[in-house]
């Protein structure tokens, strides 16, 4: 859906198994949102909730309800959100109520000062020491190796602009490095101080120790993306260059054993290696022009599938 310039602000709010914090959530919402004098719309979207979540969410005006056929993970959640939002601004939190609706006029006000991106730092976290300390070790080594240096990394709670937000693509667990995937496109990432509140209701359903490891190869393919995705030669040319010569190297002293030396080396694992050195490079050449060939003539497919969509 395209960007509607006469509405101001899209909230978008993935939720999964949260039916007793929504009710609250929309409320609080609506009491902030009310008082802003914007023009603004609230997306919820159900990643394929197991409880009642959904039938709650039907019961609320004004809303945008999305519900996936089945649990697609917090990144298509977003990616659905974003394609669906029109608004100039596009704010996301959690659907937990530990984001606090009372910090948007912040955002708002935040963004204003020249950010294309501002991102929430929950500086007193309430829920736990162990998801502090990986929060935290996490944003340190992202942070290290992007070169986009924020204190909460994975904060759900943000301000995008409309195009900023429009030129994400989300796949698997991306969204927990939204602000280093923005960082490389270019656009400005600043910082908002946010308010946390405790957890009300149940558990958290996407953040724990566990995918904190999952989503290692992720992070892996951010940052090869966000160096190489638009020139793949770069990376698997100049690979298979350097192991290709390597292989060049070894097989021109194997010749020069056999010729000038008039020594046998057909038994010597050297000349193996050289013969695999060679191939692997060549075939790491192919890999890198294949993947320009594919880098432009690809389309963007979406990650999820919309059982129901409805607006109130």
């Amino acid at each position: 859906m395209n960007n509607d310039s006469s509405l101001e602000l899209s909230l978008v709010i993935p939720v999964y198994n949260e039916a007793e914090s929504v009710p609250q959530l929309h409320a609080e919402l609506l009491s902030v949102l009310t008082k802003l004098d914007k023009s603004f719309e609230i997306i919820f979207v159900d990643d394929g909730s197991s409880d009642n979540t959904f039938e709650v969410l039907t019961q609320f005006k004004p809303a945008t309800i999305i519900r996936f056929a089945r649990n697609f993970g917090k990144s298509q959640a977003l990616q659905a959100g974003f394609d669906q939002a029109r608004g100039r601004y596009i704010i996301t939190m959690d659907g937990d109520l530990q984001d606090d609706p009372a910090e948007i006029p912040n955002f708002l006000d935040e963004v204003k000062r020249g950010g294309d991106l501002v991102v929430g730092w929950k500086q007193n976290r309430l829920d736990g020491m162990s998801k502090g300390l990986v929060s935290k070790i996490a944003n340190w080594i992202t942070g290290l190796v992007t070169g986009a240096y924020v204190h909460d990394m994975n904060c759900g709670y943000k301000l995008y602009k409309s195009e900023v937000a429009k030129s994400l693509v989300l796949t698997g667990d991306h969204h927990r490095y939204i602000p280093a995937i923005v960082a490389s496109k270019g656009y400005k990432v600043s910082e908002q101080k946010v308010h946390h509140r405790k957890r009300e209701f149940g558990e958290s359903k996407y953040g724990n120790f566990g995918r904190f490891f999952k989503s290692f190869f992720d992070f892996i393919s951010i940052v090869l993306l966000g160096r190489f995705s638009n020139r793949p030669m770069h990376l698997f040319g100049f690979f298979g260059f350097v192991v290709g010569f390597i292989g060049f190297v070894i097989l021109a002293y194997m010749s020069w054993l056999i010729i000038v030396v008039d020594e046998f080396v057909g038994d010597r694992p050297l000349l193996l290696l050289g013969v695999l050195l060679v191939v692997v490079g060549f075939q790491s050449f192919v890999s890198g022009f294949l993947g320009e060939l594919v880098v432009r003539q690809s389309g963007k497919e979406p990650g999820y599938i919309i059982s129901e969509h409805i607006t109130s």
